[in-house]
């Protein structure tokens, strides 16, 4: 047997590609023991087994080993020179990729060094495109080198596990390379272990039937009939009618297995030496039933079938049959409605993404182990770029008690799938805290902080938060004190007021020294343009306080906000500004006094032509609908969708409310059209050359406001904070009928 035979047959173990070493065996026994939640303990605890991705530190955008490849690649044209600068800069940009491997294919197709470079550095950053490992296996043969040609589908069946695709191409290249039936058969039994139960796995079953046809063994076409028959998957009644068919044209004798043929003679021995009904008349009462019976092996022998075996035989596979069509007619809705079950990087539409949760539901509630990992691993192929699945998954597998499956896929998350994204690496430092990780979850927010998002409310919020459930309230100020001045040294900063804001709430819930909480915004007075947002905070904040109360200082702030003509630059609204009038005429009456009162009424008359008591009606009704739509969602039993970021909720509730921000939002869906059948994209892996330009990874929708919780007063309606995606042109998205679908993960606050 040659070496990339054995590799076939044993799978590959040390096929590095990015970064990355791929240290785990892939042979079916030790894949089907993670599979199954049993696999082994990574040694050391920081290797990851790789199932559907790899785990990488960092993005690769170099050839691996390129030491020995360098002499290989030529210089770079002006054109490589230009992408290769675009994908260093930017390692998720999906579209200039392809365009320098379809430059590198053009001018440099018999250079394999600059072959191997651009799709090692490609694949690792985007492992699931299985048509581009299927490209990269076929230069390998086009140079003869099948030792690497192994070693690439190794990889690619560790990069992509569950698609069907690559597993078929990988035992059609099997089949052409080798001649040792064993060795196809292991890799064949290998792919099923993953995919075999994939509602859409009938091409790679036709393959694994039509070799063994080939091969003339009856039996084990047999015996894969019976395999296929136990599950509930595309084609079930093709496959039954063909398996009657081959039991019908073909003896007994040639379809039993070894253990089937064993048992049925042990029986057979056992009747023969049951005591007859009365002695030296046996032979006299035979039946012509028994005659049959007797004379059945010896037919059988013959290369003929009694038809009761026949019966009995088929019966056995009937059953099973029928019990997979019940579970099919119960999962066929759901099936139906995947539209596109591989990777891309094209946004999934609204309704395609709450079907996979759907369906998640329905296989965790029928409660089988193997059936719910499968699931999950087919969703994240085709939703691999929305963190809200990764987190599901995690939180799952940490129900069952599966931890090695929970942080092999938190890992493939953080690190390589959803890396750039800030709430998934929020929700790896809340399970981290939760494990007793506290260095790794600071190392979480660090990462956010420096690197996913500067800035970041969200985060900064979470990770105060963190270190004041550790006793560490100092480190918290101090985390505020060193965002607001990383934040004061941009040039017209959005974010600045709201950390000044949730600083001086934290501060007076944490400490409840409310002279240092009014001095933390009166500071961002001095450092931000006064607006509606910032002063309705400093109102709530004062109307919290026991009496005696500072309100004085309070008029100059308010006037520079709602009076047009002051010299000060106006950034709000004229509703932000009348409704600000209001609030602080509705602040005065509750502690002010009559001239106060009186002030704020005639400058408010002055300034806006409604009158003060049209404007309360109309709040009022506005308050009050707000409240009644909020109650029908209740009893309707669903939840707004919440923003990702903390913007939309500005710090009131400077008395005893407890803390609760937003939860995280899912990605944008987009509405496009797929091609349903998903056994044609099995050939074409060229369907990946035809992404159309422009696509790039799902954005952040922006969130939804929410209603203040401060009695009467309305919501205030800051600009939301948004995280920066890598740069990339984008496909305008179309507005959706539907709205985006709901967080399935709790607020973890």
């Amino acid at each position: 047997m040659g070496d990339s035979e054995a590799m076939v047959t044993q799978g590959y173990t040390s096929a590095p590609y990015g970064e990355y070493n791929a240290s785990v065996e892939s042979t079916g026994q030790e894949n089907a023991s993670l599979v199954n939640g049993t696999g082994p303990e990574p040694e050391g605890g920081s290797s990851v087994p790789v199932e559907n991705g790899k785990a990488s530190d960092e993005v690769a955008v170099t050839a691996p080993g390129a030491e020995h490849v360098e002499n290989a690649v030529s210089t770079l044209s002006p054109e490589e020179e230009r992408l290769w600068s675009i994908v260093r800069a930017n390692s998720s940009e999906f579209n200039a990729w392809t365009a320098l491997i379809d430059e590198t294919e053009r001018i440099a197709q018999d250079n394999i060094g600059k072959i191997r470079k651009v799709y090692d550095a490609f694949l690792a950053e985007f492992p699931l495109c299985y048509g581009y490992w299927k490209k990269y296996a076929d230069h390998e043969s086009r140079v003869g080198a099948m030792d690497k040609v192994v070693e690439v589908y190794e990889r690619a069946v560790q990069g992509v596990t569950y698609s069907v695709d690559i597993w078929i191409h990988y035992c059609t290249f099997a089949i052409n390379t080798y001649g040792d039936p064993d060795t196809i058969r292991r890799l064949f039994e290998r792919a099923l272990v993953y995919v075999g139960t994939d509602f859409l796995s009938s091409p790679l079953w036709d393959k694994y039937i039509e070799y063994e046809c080939m091969q003339q063994d009856w039996s084990r076409v047999a015996m894969i009939y019976s395999k296929i028959l136990e599950n509930p998957i595309q084609n079930l009644d093709r496959y039954f009618a063909n398996f009657k068919e081959l039991a019908v044209t073909r003896p007994l004798s040639e379809l039993r297995s070894a253990e089937e043929s064993t048992a049925v003679a042990a029986a057979s021995d056992a009747s023969k030496a049951a005591p007859s009904e009365s002695d030296g008349k046996a032979d006299e009462g035979k039946s012509q039933a028994d005659v049959s019976s007797e004379q059945s092996p010896k037919l059988e022998a013959a290369g003929s079938t009694d038809p009761e075996e026949l019966k009995k035989y088929i019966g056995v596979r009937e059953a099973m049959y029928i019990k997979a069509k019940e579970f099919e007619a119960k999962i066929i809705g759901f099936e139906m409605a995947i539209r596109r079950p591989y990777f891309h990087v094209r946004p999934l539409n609204a309704t395609e993404l709450e079907n996979w949760h759907n369906y998640l539901d329905f296989i965790e509630k029928d409660g089988d182990f193997n059936k719910v990992v499968k699931l999950y691993e087919r969703c994240l192929v085709a939703c691999a770029n929305y963190p809200e699945y990764w987190i599901r998954y995690v939180l799952s597998m940490e129900t069952s008690g599966s931890m090695d499956l929970a942080d092999n896929a938190l890992a493939r998350a953080t690190q390589v799938f959803v890396k750039r994204q800030p709430e998934i690496h929020l929700f790896a430092a809340r399970l981290k805290e939760q494990n007793g990780d506290i260095a790794g979850a600071r190392a979480a927010f660090q990462l956010v902080h420096s690197e996913i998002s500067p800035g970041l409310v969200e985060a900064v919020i979470k990770h105060a938060n963190m270190e004041q459930r550790q006793g560490k309230p100092e480190d918290a100020f101090a985390l505020y004190e060193q965002v607001i001045a990383l934040e004061m040294g941009k040039e017209n900063s959005t974010v600045l007021p709201l950390l000044y804001a949730q600083y001086s709430r934290f501060s007076y819930l944490v400490s409840g020294d409310a002279e240092k909480a009014r001095k933390i915004l009166v500071e961002a007075l001095d450092h931000v343009q006064p607006s509606k947002p910032l002063l309705e905070t400093l109102l709530h904040f004062e109307s919290s306080l026991p009496a005696p109360r500072q309100i004085d200082y309070l008029a100059p702030f308010v006037e520079k906000v709602i009076n047009p003509n002051s010299d000060t630059q106006n950034i709000a609204s004229s509703t932000e500004r009348e409704e600000l009038s209001l609030i602080y005429i509705e602040f005065l009456g509750l502690f002010g006094d009559v001239k106060s009162i009186k002030k704020a009424e005639d400058q408010h008359a002055k300034l806006f032509r409604r009158s003060t008591s049209e404007l309360r009606k109309r709040s009022a009704d506005d308050f009050l609908s707000s409240d009644r739509t909020k109650m029908a969602k209740i009893y309707n039993g669903t939840t707004p969708a919440q923003p990702v970021s903390a913007q939309a909720q500005w710090s009131g509730g400077y008395a005893a409310q407890p803390q609760t921000w937003p939860q995280a939002q899912a990605a944008p869906a987009q509405p496009q059209q797929w091609n349903p059948t998903y056994g044609q994209q099995q050939a074409a892996y060229g369907a990946y050359g035809g992404y159309p330009a422009g696509y790039t990874a799902p954005q952040a929708q922006a969130p939804v406001p929410q209603a203040a919780a401060y009695g009467a007063y309305p919501a205030p309606a800051y600009p939301p904070q948004s995280y920066a995606p890598p740069a990339a042109p984008v496909a305008a998205p179309v507005q959706q009928p539907a709205a985006a679908p709901q967080a399935y993960y709790n607020t973890y606050y």
